[in-house]
């Protein structure tokens, strides 16, 4: 094939990834562009640790051009649409013609769909608002703290849970536990159920451990900021003194004005491939619709968790199918739905879960048990993403080695 421009949309996990194991792959001579409208990047995974103070929003942030490696053109603009019949995307920046294309947008949050949330309440889920709520978390002394889930799907499913231990751990080192009330309010049956059952119980085990009130099947139907009080659907009403939510989530607006998105506003994506509708086009992370295989509820099919785990995964597979494409080389890599996530707990310990999300008929998700080498696992994890590219790859295969024999992740992750 003559020379190609491959174009990624957006910054994050899978945009990063894919920038950097296409242009690994790839001769000199292709071109291979960013889109990105932040000029930094923010580790996500450690902004429950901004809201603890264990971090400062510096130590995890890089600029998006340190994150990539030399020859991967970095286009810091909005991306304004996708004309796939003509091979193009408009950005803030100018249009730029594609062969291929990788939408990695990510998932855009949405409080405003709940009147008075995003002014009465606090998130964890930006950089900024981590920050913030670490100020408001200093100055409260006592009371009802809701944390409260306001909508499916939303990004990394644990992080409700991770969040509400960590706050737990963060009064107790403060001595005053006894003075705060946390309760943790979600729609769902139970903590990550497309993980299934067992996980569920041992996540929510955990959680009451620590002295949280768990509410399950509490969908959020409005918020009296003035009031200080929750309203759920066929509930009680909730009064709070500090609000934490989980606003809801939703595609990026473009991917509907493109032809895309299904009616949840999401990129639909062959569960292996990762290929959209349009020829040449791949859609990944959280911006994309992955069903589970053989899997279903009320005749729509249940869908895979947004999580910067799967994102990861899926740019490695669709970058070599891709270049496979170009070079001629043979390339059926697969996305197998396996993922992991290390879950913190407080008082330095996480636990672990890994499993196969596409098994059928149900996954086959475990927890290992608890302890400090999965909290420094998550450590580690920080310190290798936000590294330079080149120091990335020799500690990677270095750590995917200790890691498969030591910890028993499997070196493919």
């Amino acid at each position: 094939m003559t020379d190609t421009t491959v174009v990624i949309l957006g910054g994050g996990v899978g945009g990063l990834v894919a920038a950097d194991a296409l242009r690994r792959q790839l001769p000199q001579s292709h071109r291979i562009v960013l889109v990105e409208k932040n000029a930094d990047h923010a580790f996500a995974p450690s902004f429950l640790w901004v809201m603890t103070g264990d971090r400062k929003p510096a130590q995890i942030t890089r600029k998006v051009r340190r994150l990539v490696p030399a020859g991967v053109e970095v286009v810091q603009a909005q991306a304004l649409g996708i004309d796939a019949a003509a091979r193009r995307v408009e950005t803030s920046a100018g249009p730029l013609a594609y062969d291929f294309l990788i939408v990695a947008l990510g998932a855009e949050l949405a409080p405003e769909i709940f009147p008075g949330l995003g002014e009465g309440g606090h998130t964890f889920y930006t950089l900024d608002g981590a920050a913030r709520l670490r100020s408001a978390l200093q100055d409260f002394s006592g009371g009802r703290l809701a944390l409260v889930v306001a909508g499916l799907p939303y990004k990394c499913p644990a992080a409700p849970y991770e969040g509400a231990m960590l706050l737990a751990d963060f009064f107790r080192q403060r001595g005053v536990a006894g003075r705060v009330e946390l309760h943790l309010f979600t729609p769902e049956a139970q903590p990550m159920p497309v993980a299934g059952p067992e996980l569920g119980q041992a996540v929510r085990s955990m959680v009451e451990a620590r002295g949280i009130t768990f509410h399950p099947l509490h969908r959020l139907a409005a918020v009296d900021a003035h009031a200080r009080e929750l309203r759920f659907e066929g509930q009680e009403a909730f009064r709070y003194d500090l609000l934490i939510a989980v606003p809801p989530h939703r595609g990026p607006g473009l991917l509907r004005e493109a032809g895309l998105a299904n009616e949840a506003g999401w990129a639909p994506a062959n569960p292996a491939t990762l290929s959209t509708r349009f020829e040449n086009v791949y859609a990944i992370g959280d911006a994309a619709a992955v069903p589970l295989p053989g899997r279903w509820k009320l005749d729509v099919p249940l869908l895979l968790p947004k999580a910067g785990v799967f994102a990861h995964a899926q740019a490695l597979v669709v970058a070599r199918r891709i270049a496979g494409q170009i070079t001629g080389a043979k390339a059926e890599d697969k996305f197998c739905g396996d993922g992991y996530c290390m879950l913190e707990a407080g008082e330095s310990v996480s636990g672990f879960a890994f499993g196969n999300f596409f098994a059928e008929p149900s996954p086959e998700v475990t927890l290992r048990k608890i302890g400090k080498t999965w909290h420094w696992g998550k450590v580690l994890l920080e310190k290798w993403w936000l590294a330079p590219p080149g120091a990335k790859r020799w500690s990677l295969q270095l750590a995917l080695r200790m890691g498969s024999k030591a910890l028993g992740i499997p070196a493919a992750l």
